[in-house]
């Protein structure tokens, strides 16, 4: 990031240094609204979702088309405020919603980070917009295949761009703070909503419709973006992005990897039909803390005894699976805490290098 300008405090922190002399404490940090300060530079890649989506009154906040939004450009003339806290460098993509992306458009996103990063001098980070359905997906994925070594910072909206309190705006601001922050550097991809950021490995949506949809529910977050600052608090400790073994370059699809829900009476038939279609994974979103039905669990030990990899996870949301509990070391392996989707992507790619059972354990484990 370029130097600020010296011998000019931040508006923001001017009214509070008195105390601060009279405490023998340093000055807090320029704020990034600072009109002084030279400004980092960030990408923003437009991919659609409820942030870039206009509906028919400012009062509507559930009937509007998420494929028919803004363009990038659009959506950062709706909130023209960003360009107060970074030089922003727009990049367009082709619109999606959060519940139709999948592989093909993860790849093209590891595609255009690459390419901005080596095209844009100085880029401080990137700030990719998105659907909230899948969006933690999305960010997970990215944690565990993007090389670029600049913060990557997802983010949403739970209200459309056209509605009368739309979270979008702020939304955005923030996400472009936090990924121009230097604190952010070697966090792995982040998610930016309401005001906190959260770990890609840890984060989930657990609300349909209010504000704080975006939680980490074993850790916690990282951090806030604050009106004055953007602090963490805490960083991710599993390995992640850029430095991971995982490379999608060469990729033309994921290998196929189904997620079984497991419920009272389950006979086993989802297990049986996803062997049948040709998984070469299964991800058990058993019962907490970590198991299946009985014929759930007889179907699952079939299909390892196909060559079917089965990853024991829990639908509970929170918590690790403890699959050695009940299952012969070898047959099930753990997803540890990841939830059932996140276990459905690293084991996806996991099959991309290896079906050693052993290996795809370390993974899980690693990541």
């Amino acid at each position: 990031m370029s130097p600020q300008k010296k011998d000019i405090q931040s508006p923001l922190i001017r009214p509070t240094q008195h105390i601060l002399d009279r405490l023998g404490l340093e000055p807090a940090p320029a704020s990034p609204y600072d009109p002084y300060m030279t400004k980092p530079k960030v990408a923003i890649i437009g991919t659609g979702g409820t942030m870039a989506s206009v509906a028919a009154s400012p009062l509507e906040m559930l009937e509007y088309d998420p494929d028919r939004g803004l363009d990038i450009d659009a959506l950062l003339g709706r909130f023209p405020e960003v360009h107060e806290v970074a030089e922003i460098v727009p990049a367009g993509f082709q619109p999606v919603s959060g519940y139709k992306i999948y592989f093909d458009h993860w790849k093209a996103l590891t595609a255009l980070c690459d390419r901005l990063v080596q095209d844009e001098a100085d880029l401080d980070g990137i700030v990719i917009t998105h659907g909230t359905s899948s969006l933690e997906e999305t960010a997970y994925f990215l944690n565990l295949v993007l090389k670029v070594d600049v913060p990557v910072v997802l983010v949403g909206a739970q209200r459309p761009a056209s509605a009368l309190s739309s979270d979008g705006g702020i939304n955005l601001v923030n996400a472009v703070r936090v990924a121009a922050s230097p604190h952010a550097r070697g966090m792995g991809v982040l998610v930016v909503m309401n005001e906190e950021i959260n770990g890609a490995r840890e984060v989930t949506k657990v609300s349909t419709m209010r504000l704080q949809a975006f939680h980490a529910p074993d850790f916690g977050l990282l951090g806030h973006a604050d009106g004055d600052r953007v602090s963490f608090y805490r960083r991710p400790v599993r390995r992640h992005a850029p430095d991971t073994e995982f490379d999608i370059r060469g990729v033309a699809a994921l290998p196929r990897v189904d997620i079984q829900y497991a419920y009272a009476g389950s006979d086993g038939a989802a297990v049986r039909a996803f062997v049948a279609a040709g998984a070469r994974g299964i991800v058990s979103a058993g019962f907490a803390p970590g198991f299946p039905g009985p014929a759930d669990a007889e179907a699952l030990d079939d299909a390892v005894e196909k060559g079917v990899i089965v990853v024991q996870s829990t639908r509970s949301g929170s918590g690790r699976a403890y699959p050695e509990l009940w299952w012969r070391p070898g047959r099930f392996l753990s997803a540890d805490n990841l939830t059932p989707q996140k276990a459905r992507l690293l084991l996806a790619l996991a099959l991309t290098i290896t079906t050693d059972p052993h290996e795809i354990a370390r993974m899980f484990a690693t990541y």
